[in-house]
């Protein structure tokens, strides 16, 4: 059964206006990958506030305890997500996660994210486990964008490179959106924001997915690093720029803060990760795609 639209405004930290009393924990249980992002720098360290960097990669198994742990330290929290460090398709790893919840937490929303290569064949399973929102990043919708931003693919066991990969790629993401939204899960598209290469593309993605079911927007800037790591991250004004130029086609969501796959905590408010995980390292490790 689909989830209350008013509800998921209301609790959820990252649908809607700012709110500095809803709360989420990230469980890391998905650490592989199935694309390779040129911006993408997976780790697992302490220090760092982005995407893609956990302290500990945890089973599903454990994840019930990891839940309980936070619900006793932060009264706020509305929402259990999973966002990595890796996709969350990429593997049965998610979705047995939130199966294993799904009973002794009732009352939290789920929520995921995913870069979409495997959404249109596994939108069943999303619906099925009760995923009550949905994040897919979407940096493009023309295969030769996306081949300036994204390396290569691995589907079904082989590797694409180039605008061959980019085309599968988004083929998958728009309509896995639409399976998904169909549903009456309720989809949001990140975009990360790369001067110079996606900037002046960003009305065509909002268009598109807006098109597929999306319901929300969030347009991210670029952290350089990775092979990106000599491109400057946009200005305030260029981010702006990018937000009104989607605004037209799709409600654009504006207080990300670029959250880590182990979060836990109130976003912009306080972080307890550290607490719940215990497990924080400060050594590097990137991990493998596939």
């Amino acid at each position: 059964m689909a989830l209350d639209p008013e509800r998921v405004f209301r609790d959820h930290p990252c649908f809607g206006p700012c709110k500095l009393n809803r709360g989420r924990i990230h469980l890391p249980v998905a650490p592989g990958c199935n694309i390779e992002c040129r911006f993408c720098d997976r780790k697992i360290n302490q220090g760092e506030q982005r995407p893609g960097v956990t302290s500990t990669v945890i089973e599903p198994e454990e994840a019930p305890r990891f839940i309980q742990a936070a619900l006793e330290r932060c009264p706020e929290l509305k929402v259990v997500g999973i966002a990595g460090p890796g996709d969350t398709l990429a593997t049965d790893r998610a979705l047995k996660t939130f199966r294993i919840i799904n009973s002794e937490f009732p009352d939290l929303i789920k929520c995921m994210s995913t870069n979409g290569l495997l959404l249109e064949e596994k939108a069943s399973d999303v619906i099925e486990v009760g995923i009550d929102t949905l994040t897919v990043t979407v940096n493009a919708v023309d295969p030769a964008v996306e081949a300036r931003l994204n390396n290569r693919i691995m589907y079904h066991g082989k590797i694409y490179e180039g605008e061959e990969g980019a085309r599968i790629l988004i083929g998958h993401q728009l309509a896995g959106i639409k399976k998904v939204a169909a549903a009456g899960v309720i989809v949001k598209v990140n975009t990360v924001l790369v001067p110079g290469i996606n900037d002046t593309h960003i009305e065509d993605v909002a268009f598109s997915v807006k098109e597929a079911g999306a319901v929300m927007y969030n347009i991210i800037p670029l952290i350089p690093q990775h092979e990106l790591s000599d491109v400057p991250a946009p200005t305030c004004a260029e981010l702006n720029a990018a937000r009104e130029a989607a605004e037209p086609f799709i409600t654009v969501f504006r207080h990300c803060q670029h959250c880590r796959a182990d979060a836990v905590g109130v976003p912009g408010v306080y972080d307890i990760g550290s607490q719940v995980f215990m497990r924080r390292l400060s050594a590097k490790e990137t991990f493998s795609h596939g």
